[in-house]
């Protein structure tokens, strides 16, 4: 029976009461129930923690931020002189109170007789104006010019790093993010970022000089004024801060159902061969819809919570206009202040709300990118795969010999949940492999053979023993270092939108077009990519998706013989090659593996006779291990399996005839 799904209303209606119940650090965040259980752990960080990481970012671009913001305090302070125009003009050219006549002797002086010619004042005035206009415009666009370049420099560095990062996530870390989630947080999260330096340092910086400036003019002008000015002040905090406890998180919220959305579309994509298999491209496309609907609805509560302050700034300016006329219009009517005065204060008063309405409407994008910060520092504080010690070595193929040792090895992987038990994989695994031998895993499904190949390429380390290469714990080894012995070609072959040649290169990135087709050709894959369109040079598409399996797997082959490792694994790596084609490059293999340490997993027993060292594994343990021909004289586990499969090839064989006389 199909589980019933939930609607969108629903579901936004239990996130809404979720909200308001729990505490901030509690709150559930994302669309699907499985983010949300990701996100209960995660806790919105306070301003003052995220600042603090934010300034740490500007670590040696800080001299030229601030040259910008010494630039911007010029530019801005010269702007407070445009307003003054209009009472100079209106008291002392325009009406005659207080008139020429009021003009301050030392200013009168400079200007000479035409302080007593209002029309060359005029245009005294309006020459001064031009050239602090001019003045103005040149120190805004260098400071302006020079943080835009430091906001590109500063994305491009922290999208790096959180790749850098990403990178080194231990697998099962990296499988809960998923690519598209992944995507999300180095785009939008680390992308948007950078753009904190306008929002969050460089226009509230301007608004604060404004103010400031403002508030000392306010107070030249008229003490009284000024007083009203203040008023306005605690009205400003309270909203603002209300307005930051409220949207932050939303925003958070927000980012994380846009990644929950990113990783189910390029899930659904990558597999669109199941989609339509199965016939789900709707039940897809709803589920899709669904989701985005949920974070619509989001994104409306946000969009109500900005909308609010700024009907309350709407409100406000008008009022604040208002009592400025009401009460100048008193003082002029009763000769205390004159019409410039009131001109003047009413222009000022505007620029004093002006700053502060510009902040709490930028208000949104400082917090849509403070939580996207957040989330890239969740990322940032994720354990890497391994740490680094001091005393790691560094290890040159040309000295290595592969001698491989486990020693009573266990693991278990990580639990899902909190007081989930984890389940034994591996069970006290020992095995001492001489170099250039190659060893065979065989067992059921779920033995643990995947997972001692995946530790063994050090993808995690095991919970008790240890393997040892060349007598030196791999733990003791550089990671970098070890993973360049390796060469790995799994089942599931993984290629990259690019030619056949950089696939087969990846490994190799500097080798040459001969080293390419010599690996191609002991792999087999010569014949093949000669016939594709553009030979070498051809573009085979997102994970290889141009070629059939066994291509792929054969590129695969040719990319692990170019790297040529010291330590190579093949996990079932000839498991989609036809017949012919497993014939063709058996022998290559069988090169392959004599100069080098090799573990093989291998379903189909005859590809395995050869092997030095077949090794049964069942329930994570081993049960035996020796030649093919020890195995089957020992009779004993080895020889059930092999004999299983002979028995099903002859009923395979069986029925094939059968067929073919029909």
């Amino acid at each position: 029976m199909p589980r019933h799904r939930r609607s969108s209303r629903d579901k936004f209606g239990e996130y809404r009461r979720l909200r308001a119940e729990r505490p901030p650090e509690q709150r559930v965040h994302g669309v699907d129930e499985h983010a949300q259980e990701r996100q209960k752990s995660k806790r919105n960080r306070p301003f003052s923690a995220l600042a603090v990481e934010f300034w740490k970012l500007l670590r040696g671009h800080r001299p030229i931020l601030a040259a910008a913001l010494g630039t911007l305090t010029v530019s801005t302070l010269f702007g407070l002189a445009l307003p003054a125009s209009s009472k100079v003009v209106i008291d002392f050219v325009l009406t005659d109170s207080p008139g020429p006549s009021g003009i301050p002797q030392p200013v009168a002086g400079w200007l000479g007789e035409w302080a007593t010619n209002r029309y060359a004042l005029l245009w005294v005035i309006s020459g001064v104006m031009l050239a602090i206009t001019a003045v103005t415009v040149v120190f805004h666009i260098w400071g302006r010019w020079h943080t835009t370049r430091l906001t590109k420099r500063l994305q491009v560095a922290l999208r790096r790093k959180v790749f850098d990062h990403a990178v080194h996530l231990p697998l099962h870390t990296i499988h809960r993010l998923k690519s598209g989630g992944a995507a999300s947080v180095l785009r939008e999260d680390a992308g948007g970022v950078a753009d904190l330096l306008f929002s969050m340092v460089y226009n509230p910086w301007r608004a604060v000089t404004q103010l400031i400036g403002t508030l000392v003019v306010l107070a030249w002008l008229d003490w009284k004024l000024l007083m009203m000015a203040f008023a306005v002040i605690p009205l400003v905090v309270i909203t603002h801060r209300t307005w930051i406890n409220r949207i932050r998180p939303v925003w958070r919220d927000i980012r994380s159902s846009r990644s929950a959305i990113d990783a189910h579309a390029t899930e659904a994509f990558g597999g669109m061969r199941v989609v339509r298999a199965f016939g789900r491209e709707r039940g897809e496309g709803g589920r899709f819809v669904g989701a985005n609907h949920f974070m619509a609805r989001q994104e409306f509560l946000a969009w109500w919570w900005s909308r609010i302050l700024e009907i309350v700034w709407q409100v406000l300016i008008p009022v604040g206009s208002a009592g400025v006329l009401v009460y100048g219009g008193y003082g002029v009517l009763n000769g205390s202040l004159t019409i410039g005065d009131v001109m003047a204060f009413s222009v000022y008063l505007l620029w004093l709300l002006g700053p502060i309405e510009s902040l709490v409407g930028s208000a949104a994008s400082i917090q849509n990118n403070l939580a996207g910060f957040d989330r890239v520092l969740d990322l940032l504080e994720e354990d890497t795969e391994f740490a680094e010690k001091p005393g790691d070595v560094v290890l040159e193929a040309g000295v290595v010999e592969g001698r491989v040792t486990i020693e009573g090895m266990g693991y278990a992987y990580p639990p899902r949940s909190k007081g989930d038990t984890p389940a034994d994989v591996l069970l006290d695994v020992s095995l001492d492999v001489p170099p250039g031998t190659t060893v065979a895993l065989v067992g059921a499904s779920g033995a643990g053979k995947t997972t001692l190949c995946n530790l063994i390429a050090r993808f995690d380390d095991p919970k008790h023993g240890r393997i040892l290469l060349d007598g030196r714990d791999i733990r003791d080894i550089k990671l970098e270092s070890y993973r360049s012995l390796l060469g790995v070609v799994e089942q599931d072959v993984f290629l990259f939108d690019g030619t056949v040649a950089e696939n087969i290169a990846y490994a190799h990135p500097g080798a040459s077009m001969g080293e390419v087709q010599r690996a191609a050709r002991a792999a087999a894959a010569d014949r093949f990519i000669e016939e594709l369109d553009r030979g070498y040079d051809t573009l085979i598409g997102e994970r290889g998706v141009r070629l059939s399996g066994g291509q792929k797997q054969r590129v695969a082959i040719a990319r692990a013989i170019l790297a040529d490792p010291r330590i190579l694994i093949l996990d079932e790596a000839t498991s989609n090659l036809d017949t012919e084609s497993e014939r063709l490059i058996q022998a290559s293999l069988e090169d392959l593996l004599r100069t080098r340490t090799s573990f093989v997993i291998a379903h189909r027993l005859s590809t395995i006779r050869h092997a030095d060292i077949i090794v049964v594994l069942e329930e994570g343990q081993i049960v035996e291990s020796g030649s093919h021909d020890e195995l089957v004289a020992r009779g004993g586990r080895y020889e059930e399996l092999l004999n299983m499969q002979l028995e099903q090839s002859a009923s395979d064989t069986e029925s094939d005839a059968s067929a073919g006389a029909a």
